[in-house]
């Protein structure tokens, strides 16, 4: 990864609300939310399957034998533990997920991915693909792409430097 630069919080007054930094963060938040939405809506009209569910089921399948405790799940979504625990419930429930002894450790339990799960990730990978080329990748040329790829992989390894270890495509 290229090295970036760090700006260190300024030495001055708070930052305010009218800054016009803000504007940028603000758009980054709008525009992650109605991708999402978006994404999510595609996902469910065309395969019955949520954007979260569609996550949770991509993170399984890239896991080591297919199967993960539950706090490695909420570490790679964008889901609190108890809203892990809820969606591999319902992922339980319609038959893409098993819930298992874990492997290491008897008191705990894995999310293991069944082939029904495989392949309704599959089925649904070829929309979810789609979607990212038509509403994300289409839209940004490739330079800005190129940039803004070494500013959040630069972003997110200063917040959480483990996270260039679980990094995954889609």
């Amino acid at each position: 990864m290229t090295a970036m630069t760090t700006v260190a919080p300024s030495a001055g007054p708070a930052l305010a609300p009218d800054d016009p930094r803000i504007s940028t963060w603000r758009d980054f938040l709008l525009a992650h939310a109605r991708l999402q939405r978006i994404l999510d809506n595609e996902l469910r009209s065309e395969h019955d399957i949520s954007l979260a569910e569609y996550d949770a089921l991509l993170v399984l399948a890239a896991a080591q034998n297919r199967r993960l405790r539950m706090h490695q799940i909420a570490d790679q979504v964008l889901l609190s533990r108890s809203g892990v625990t809820r969606l591999i419930d319902r992922l339980v429930a319609d038959g893409s997920v098993e819930r298992d002894t874990c492997t290491t450790d008897a008191r705990g339990a894995e999310a293991v991915l069944t082939r029904a799960g495989l392949d309704r990730l599959r089925e649904a990978s070829s929309t979810h693909l789609r979607g990212i080329d038509e509403h994300f990748l289409a839209q940004i040329s490739p330079a800005d792409l190129a940039t803004l790829g070494r500013i959040m992989g630069g972003l997110l390894e200063r917040l959480d430097p483990r996270a260039s270890e679980g990094r995954r495509p889609g």
